[in-house]
Order: C-alpha cells, then sequence, then structure tokens
C-alpha cells in the first residue's frame, strides 16, 4: 500500500492504550494502514546523542504482544504492522514522521513522573517529527462512536497564518462531520510604548480591534472554505491570550490544532512556540501539532 501510515506509539502504559484508540480511529477516516510502534528504551546511564535507532523483533516484545491481543478480535481494524524498535525514544519518535502521514502518542509514558502533564518524549516528537503530531491526553481523545461529533478547533494567527495548519484542520473537520471553529486572538488592552515627552496616542475602540480581526480572519478562511464546502467554518475573534482561549475551547472539542514556529534566519532550529507549548500542557482534548509547509519552513 503506498498510502503513508498513521503511526501509534505504544509502551504498554495507558496513556498509550488511549492513543493507540485514537490512531486506529484516525487510520480508518484516512483509508491508511496503521504500525504500531513501541521504541525500547536505551539504559538511562547510556548517552543517547551517540547511539543509533536499531530494529528489534516484534516477535519478542510483550509490549506489542499485548497490544495484538488488545486488536485481534476486531472486524474493523484497519491493516496494521508492528514495529520495535530500540533506542533512546525522544530521538526515535520524530524519526518516525519522516514516513508517516500521523504520529499519534499519548500525554506520558511509563517513564514520566506523575507530576508532568507532557513526557519529554511527548514534547521531543511534536517539536521535531516531519509529519503532523497528536497528543492525546488523559481526559480526552476518548473516540464517540454515538452522536454528533461536536467541534474541531484551530488556533489562527491573524497577522500570519499557517497554511499546513489551516488545511489540516479543515481536512479533519472534513473527515470527522464537524463544524471548525477559528480562534483569533489579538492582544488586548493595547500597550503602546511612549518616550519621554511623547503624546499618548488616541485611544481605540476595542469593538474596532475585534472587528478588524474578524475580518481577517473571514479572509484567511475564504480559500479553504472553497475547497471544504461541506465544513461549516466559523472564525472568534477573541481578545487577550491564544493559549488561555484554545484551553479553553478544547473542554469541549475534539480535536485542538495548533501550528508549530516556522525556522528563521537567526533560530534556525526548530521550536515550539509559547502557545503551542502551554496547549500541549493544559489542553482538555487531543491536539494536532502540525509542522508548516516546506516552503514555510
Amino acid at each position: 500500500m503506498s498510502t503513508l501510515p498513521v503511526i501509534a506509539a505504544v509502551d504498554g502504559s495507558d496513556d498509550s492504550l488511549r492513543a493507540l484508540e485514537w490512531a486506529i480511529d484516525a487510520a480508518r477516516r484516512r483509508s491508511a494502514p496503521l504500525r504500531v510502534v513501541h521504541v525500547r528504551q536505551y539504559a538511562h546511564w547510556a548517552q543517547p546523542e551517540v547511539l543509533a535507532a536499531g530494529p528489534a523483533d516484534p516477535r519478542n516484545d510483550p509490549v506489542l504482544d499485548r497490544v495484538r491481543t488488545r486488536l485481534e478480535a476486531r472486524s474493523d481494524q484497519p491493516d496494521t504492522e508492528y514495529l520495535a524498535l530500540e533506542g533512546a525514544v525522544g530521538a526515535v519518535l520524530p524519526e518516525l514522521g519522516a514516513s508517516a502521514q500521523l504520529l499519534v502518542l499519548g500525554s506520558r509514558g511509563r517513564g514520566g513522573f506523575a507530576s508532568l502533564l507532557l513526557g519529554s518524549n511527548g514534547m521531543a516528537a511534536a517539536r521535531d517529527a516531519e509529519c503532523p503530531v497528536v497528543v492525546v491526553p488523559r481526559t480526552g481523545g476518548d473516540v464517540r462512536d454515538d452522536g454528533p461529533v461536536r467541534r474541531v478547533v484551530v488556533g489562527l494567527k491573524v497577522d500570519g497564518p499557517d497554511e499546513a495548519t489551516l488545511e489540516f484542520a479543515f481536512a479533519e473537520a472534513a473527515r470527522r462531520g464537524a463544524r471548525l471553529q477559528a480562534v483569533a486572538a489579538y492582544p488586548w488592552p493595547a500597550q503602546p510604548w511612549m518616550m519621554p515627552g511623547e503624546m499618548p496616542p488616541p485611544v481605540v475602540d476595542q469593538d474596532v480591534i475585534e472587528d478588524e480581526a474578524r475580518v481577517l480572519a473571514e479572509g484567511f478562511l475564504a480559500p479553504y472554505r472553497e475547497r471544504h464546502p461541506d465544513v461549516r467554518a466559523e472564525p472568534l475573534a477573541a481578545a487577550g491570550d491564544a493559549a488561555g482561549h484554545l484551553v479553553t475551547a478544547s473542554q469541549d472539542a475534539d480535536l485542538v490544532v495548533v501550528g508549530r514556529h516556522r525556522r528563521h534566519l537567526l533560530a534556525p532550529a526548530r521550536m515550539m512556540g509559547s502557545v503551542t507549548h502551554a496547549v500541549l500542557l493544559h489542553a482538555v482534548s487531543p491536539v494536532a501539532v502540525v509542522p508548516p509547509a516546506p516552503h514555510q519552513d
């Protein structure tokens, strides 16, 4: 099959099994194969930066054995393969994205501290993988077969929207028969900088700023509405912190979609923006982190 797979990273934890269920549903919606991957972590005293990942025998992997037993009786199971790897999990997981259309993992694995909402391996994958990464938290991710899907939420930067993020959000809403809400946050109250002796700028009406943000958002959404006419998309212009609005929206959303930072000349490494970082840490629903399109990276 030429279609790139949906990859589910498992480690035997309840978090990873919850992510596995989300990945199965995503593979079915995409008519894509499912690849279940277990990365065996090198010993903690080793130096993962100098150790290359290597394949292991999936037939001798108790974690994959449990997953096979869990899935073998399902009649609606997508084409599934199992892969065992050895290496530094935080390095291997992002590399898997080069041969996947989607990478799905739980918010924390077996090695995480109970106080952490998202482990370092999940953060590394969301920051570095070449494909979109979906992180399924403990409080979300249950696949609902009954009743309508509520909505997909996407963060929209009105001063520079990301094409790949919007396209992913529209396509996901279309697959789910969901409505799409684009959250366009604008700074308020305005905090102008003034030099000594300068006159303060005229007072700006917040309603004017909000209307401008909404008009910009409508313009950015227009071409995606044309490509996805079945998706009912609506902008939400909101004052203040974008991360806070997205986290609030996640409480009754099926998925929150955010973009990853584009690389710049002075910052060539892949980066996780502060909004994306905060949403990953605090969202109730699954979160999809979408890398920028190649011409934007």
